[in-house]
């Protein structure tokens, strides 16, 4: 097994390729990732209680269920984000033919897969780094920083999460390769 950095193992076998991006989180990144979910949560069960107390008909009791709706979502995102960054991992394996992309939590994740013969146009991405965007994606409140990129069949996949550009691009190179050698096995 070879190491690209702290986050990122590369192991090569006869026939297969193998890559495992571990989520990035200083421990104190993780730390205010948990208070905030507590006090996200307690603003949530706080409007709650609110809301019950308030008379049927009354206009405010609309207004806290948009108010929820919108909470649960942000809730849900976040916790995401949090397991992300806890115990995620990006695992990229390139095996008879196949590109299989897999964002693991915990073992769970739902698994993509990609002929070699139809992956085109792999590289790195160009990113604008003063832009807003850009920064929200590398921010640690979400599942985002993808480094690397390619068409499918038309469709734009993008994938090497929290990579800095270094490993990007040793990984971008390894990934050409093991498709190479994919496509002409």
């Amino acid at each position: 097994m070879e190491r690209i950095g702290q986050f990122v193992s590369v192991e090569k076998s006869e026939g297969r390729t193998s890559v495992a991006i571990e989520a990035r989180a200083t421990a104190a990144q993780r730390w205010m990732l948990g208070l905030w979910i507590i006090v996200w949560l307690a603003a949530g069960i706080v409007v709650l209680i609110e809301r019950s107390k308030l008379p049927a008909g009354d206009p405010a009791r609309q207004f806290m269920l948009a108010f929820l709706a919108f909470w649960l979502y942000f809730l849900v995102m976040i916790g995401k984000a949090a397991l992300w960054r806890w115990k995620g991992v990006e695992l990229w394996r390139v095996k008879d033919g196949v590109l299989t992309v897999k964002d693991s939590i915990m073992g769970y994740g739902r698994a993509r897969t990609y002929f070699a013969d139809n992956i085109q146009k792999l590289g790195l991405l160009s990113v604008d780094r003063t832009s807003w965007k850009w920064q929200w994606n590398e921010s640690v409140w979400v599942i985002g920083g993808e480094r690397i990129g390619f068409e499918h069949l038309g469709r734009k996949v993008i994938l090497g999460k929290g990579l800095s550009e270094d490993e990007a691009r040793r990984l971008a190179t390894i990934l050409k390769d093991a498709l190479r050698d994919a496509r002409t096995a």
